[in-house]
């Protein structure tokens, strides 16, 4: 790792315990990153509270959980959640009877989304309304998590939202070739962010991903005061995705997955964190190694660096627990191949002068080559038939 600062040990929780409040800045779908967080919270014996995004209707009008998607929130949660819409993103907002974002791309087709343009202005009238609507609907919740933090109490905040690709068909086939596409299927990614379609897609990755952090962390100022004046503390957590450090030709090396489209955002949600703690504030982003989940799946490849940690297991003294890890590998393992013969592929895909590049930190987040792409593409696709 050059630039970066790698975590080496995960530290031992000294300052939350039984009582204290775990707040999660966005809602739980399934298994991802949060799922260890909130392990963590129950065995500190936390209160755990949660928050929605709310659900459309037929009407596009946003709607506050009913009886039984409240029930199955809080049962998958393990808490009690605040049943009031915070559904971030200006693409699905418009002015009364107007278009929405999502209605303005509906037009795109794959012969016009690179020359089609954006009515900037009336963009900007979405977002704004967006914005308020968050905005008011985020003082009603802090108005209520103020009621449920009892005086004494520590509070963590962990922001988990992330996303904001609108609903449009012309981008759901271009992100198959992005992400997906080899060869004469394969599509730049550079390409998609120099149109107006990728330039709106950045801007509501920006408004979900990382403004929300900076509309949390303000809009909880009063509970934040109050919790420190009576000697509590409050910390700040957010999620990036600015890559992590892997183990290549026995060298930790900083890597992430190419091309992370998310990455301006997540540079963006870096950026609210610094500004906050020159402030005084505990605000952290933390780049955790790569896992898969639900929505990191779209992205062929991104599984790659998972595997080479077999190889730090052992470089860092696993011992017997280490080899039992190999081993439930190998028994995963098609007839006739090895755990090496996977690494081996991944290794020399890593010592590519096809990737070198994109294993510069200050370069990120880098679009992808036809190069890259074959590779990193063609290489899952091998391993996941071995």
């Amino acid at each position: 790792m050059k630039t970066p600062i790698a975590l080496q040990d995960i530290s031992e929780n000294s300052l939350f315990r039984k009582g204290d409040v775990f707040v999660l800045f966005g809602e739980l779908f399934g298994r991802g990153y949060a799922t260890g967080l909130l392990d963590e919270a129950r065995k500190a014996g936390m209160q755990i509270v949660g928050i929605t995004v709310g659900r459309r209707d037929e009407h596009n009008a946003l709607r506050p959980l009913n009886a039984e998607e409240l029930s199955d929130a809080e049962t998958r949660l393990g808490g009690k959640i605040i049943n009031i819409p915070l559904m971030a993103g200006f693409d699905l907002d418009a002015p009364a009877g107007g278009p929405t974002p999502t209605d303005l791309l509906a037009g795109m087709t794959l012969a016009s989304w690179e020359s089609d343009k954006l009515d900037w202005a009336y963009i900007e009238q979405c977002r704004e309304i967006a914005t308020k609507r968050f905005s008011d609907a985020l003082s009603q919740v802090m108005t209520t998590l103020e009621g449920m933090i009892p005086a004494g109490r520590n509070v963590f905040f962990a922001h988990t939202m992330a996303g904001g690709i609108p609903k449009a068909k012309v981008f759901l086939v271009l992100a198959n070739r992005i992400y997906k596409g080899t060869g004469s299927r394969h599509m730049s990614s550079q390409v998609l962010l120099d149109s107006d379609l990728g330039k709106l897609i950045l801007q509501n990755f920006d408004e979900v991903s990382a403004n929300t952090f900076a509309h949390l962390i303000d809009s909880s100022a009063a509970i934040r005061e109050r919790v420190e004046a009576s000697g509590g503390q409050v910390r700040y957590t957010a999620y990036g995705y600015h890559g992590t450090g892997i183990l290549i030709d026995g060298e930790y090396r900083w890597q992430t997955y190419t091309n992370y489209t998310q990455g301006y955002a997540k540079m963006r949600l870096e950026g609210i964190a610094e500004k906050a703690w020159a402030a005084g504030i505990k605000a952290t982003v933390y780049n955790c190694p790569e896992i898969r989940t639900n929505s990191s799946d779209v992205f062929t490849g991104i599984e790659l660096p998972l595997i080479p940690l077999l190889l730090a297991l052992r470089k860092e003294g696993g011992g017997e627990w280490a080899e039992q890890q190999w081993q439930a590998c190998q028994a995963l393992m098609a007839d006739g191949f090895a755990v090496e013969d996977v690494i081996a592929k991944i290794s020399a895909l890593q010592a590519s002068e096809v990737m070198v590049p994109f294993y510069d930190f200050s370069a990120w987040p880098l679009p992808n080559s036809q190069a890259q792409a074959d590779l990193t593409i063609g290489t899952s696709h091998e391993i996941s038939q071995m």
